[in-house]
């Protein structure tokens, strides 16, 4: 009982912080109401799911034997996060004209999970301090992934209910710039560590 409380707090508290998953979530809610920010939402709590069960079933030895390999999809899902962050940026002035903006969908956010660099941490900081070896490894696995998946609904979907409470007060053109632009510079910010981190590697 000890060891499922600790693994609900653990994820409580990792989901629920501040991180590229709420901060999409949380800018999809204000741009495009709760309604139609559901896939990605799906997308997200099922992909971060997904992506603990395969590191471990392991997913991460791969990236043992292959460091270049994780190196690879560091530099792609920096890339893609910092990109997010421009259409997030500039999610105003689309929807404004004469081609639609549209929101993520629900593969977005499940393919999002391996570009994401706090995910990564996460899920590898949970399958290492939960699991031990032996012939429990798997259970444990599959209880953290499912414990994982029943905690992300509230905590992700509380950042995707307080972007929705801001589209109503952002109504003005000027008002959803300054919050998008804001987000935008959040994402760039939770990315920042990892860039850092790159440029170490690669200098």
């Amino acid at each position: 009982m000890d060891y499922l409380i600790a693994i609900i707090f653990f994820a409580i508290s990792s989901t629920v912080t501040p991180g590229p998953n709420n901060i999409t979530v949380m800018a999809s809610g204000a741009n495009f109401g709760i309604r139609k920010s559901l896939p990605v939402f799906m997308g997200i709590c099922v992909g971060f799911a997904i992506m603990l069960l395969l590191i471990g079933v392991g997913f991460g030895q791969i990236f043992e034997r292959v460091p270049v390999l994780h190196l690879v999809i560091k530099c792609l899902g920096t890339l893609y996060l910092l990109y997010l962050a421009f259409l997030i940026a500039t999610a105003t002035e689309i929807s404004a004209s004469s081609a639609q903006a549209k929101p993520l969908t629900f593969m977005n956010g499940v393919l999002f999970q391996w570009l994401n660099a706090k995910a990564w941490v996460v899920a590898t900081g949970a399958i290492t301090a939960f699991t031990t070896a032996g012939a429990d490894f798997y259970t444990q696995n599959v209880i953290i992934s499912i414990t994982f998946f029943i905690i992300s609904f509230p905590c992700v979907g509380l950042w995707l209910f307080f972007g929705s409470t801001l589209k109503k007060v952002l109504k003005s053109h000027q008002h959803r710039r300054v919050f998008n632009y804001s987000m935008a510079g959040l994402l760039v910010m939770s990315v920042i560590p990892v860039i850092i981190e790159l440029s170490n590697q690669l200098i």
